[in-house]
């Protein structure tokens, strides 16, 4: 009763590390997107400025993962904590030094600390929960995944709330200070050598030598890039180009969207496990086969000239809905399929796969709407998590590895 009780603990304090990182990463996000859109930035200009964060969330994961099992999970976690109160605290200088070089370099210190912290969170849970209770572990793993983008949503609330009553830089300087706080109390509270490798790893382990784990990560990767080859640049920009909505507008029914988003995330275990039957590689590949005809439904109804704003708005519920159970179901996998000593190298790799899709699908996303438009995104994202759900099929089934 007593280690269970401290595996709640610290469950409780990785979790409210997490939380309070993704409200200050959320607003952050929609401060940039709106302050820098007001300055007569363009939708694709203020998109390319997070290009940094993208990629330097590809190299941490990797690396990440690897210094986790060294030094361990709560180490990193801080470091994360750490970088994200230094990247706020460089949009606190003065107006004429805010170049788009130097905001993108704020960014690439905040996509560091974002994935630092999300991959020591992660990990941290497959410690806490014994090796054979993996429902538990779906459990715990829907419920922090889930609340985070529920928060992230909030976040992008906060950061248009924050930037209407404090300004810009008034905003940036709350965030600042209260992540300082957390931070603080993180040092003192979070248990010393979490997750750390009894066996120090190389840096030539970085990666996987898991077939699971090499077909989870490629799977993740077609998926997230499904999502953000329309979700990241096209949408917002069709949505203010062509459709004509405020970008206040905009920002709400996003920040709406990822909170349903996490609410169905944090349920998916109610959701796919039936008859107390874990879920597996197969409900991943059965999940992600149903996703994939969405975004090719969406863009027969905008081909068959249906009201654009009304068969966006239900075919985003309908994808949000869908992709949240394939993320939730990923998410679980990972943790499922990692080892149980320096877990958050295979975490870490699995992430940068993550990073990398996401990386591909904003590039993508911002040159095929150019060149195509936004049905032609569509039809990307929908040969995306096809690919996706056919390397799903090589997963193990069962509770194997």
């Amino acid at each position: 009763m007593k280690s269970a009780s401290g595996a709640m603990q610290q469950y409780a304090i990785v979790t409210g590390n997490y939380w309070a990182f993704t409200l200050t990463d959320g607003a952050l996000r929609m401060l940039v997107v709106l302050h820098f859109s007001n300055l007569g930035y363009s939708p694709l200009q203020v998109a390319m400025l997070f290009l940094f964060y993208e990629i330097f969330g590809v190299i941490t994961n990797l690396v990440g993962g690897w210094l986790g099992a060294r030094i361990g999970l709560n180490r990193t976690m801080n470091i994360g904590l750490g970088l994200q109160i230094i990247a706020l605290s460089a949009l606190l200088v003065p107006t004429e030094w805010l170049s788009i070089a130097w905001i993108m370099a704020a960014q690439a210190l905040s996509g560091i600390a974002k994935d630092l912290n999300k991959m020591s969170a992660k990990s941290a849970i497959k410690t806490l929960v014994p090796k054979e209770a993996s429902g538990t572990l779906f459990k715990w793993i829907a419920v922090l995944t889930g609340s985070k983008n529920a928060l992230k949503g909030v976040g992008f609330f906060l950061g248009g709330f924050l930037l209407t009553v404090a300004g810009f830089k008034g905003a940036v300087g709350v965030l600042a200070a209260s992540l300082f706080f957390v931070w603080l109390s993180s040092l003192v509270v979070l248990k010393g050598g979490l997750g750390k490798a009894k066996n120090k790893p190389k840096f030539t382990e970085l990666f996987s030598k898991s077939s699971a784990i090499n077909y989870l990560s490629a799977a993740r990767l077609f998926l997230f890039g499904a999502r953000d080859v329309w979700f990241v640049v096209a949408l917002p920009v069709f949505l203010g180009t062509t459709l004509g909505w405020e970008h206040s507008s905009i920002g709400a029914f996003m920040a709406a969207w990822i909170i349903g988003y996490g609410i169905v995330q944090s349920i998916a275990p109610k959701i796919t496990q039936r008859n107390g039957k874990t879920a597996d590689g197969r409900s991943a590949a059965l999940w992600a086969f149903a996703l994939s005809v969405t975004p090719a439904l969406i863009a027969l109804g905008l081909d068959a000239q249906y009201p654009a704003s009304q068969t966006l708005i239900i075919g985003l519920m309908i994808f949000g809905a869908l992709f949240a159970i394939n993320s939730s179901l990923h998410s679980f996998l990972i943790v499922h399929y990692a080892g149980e000593d320096g877990v958050s190298l295979d975490v870490g790799f699995y992430y940068m796969a993550n990073a990398l899709g996401r990386l591909m699908g904003t590039i993508l996303s911002g040159w095929v709407f150019q060149s195509y438009g936004l049905q032609a995104c569509l039809w990307v994202s929908a040969i995306m998590v096809l690919t996706s759900a056919m390397i799903a099929l090589k997963l193990p089934k069962g509770n194997h590895a």
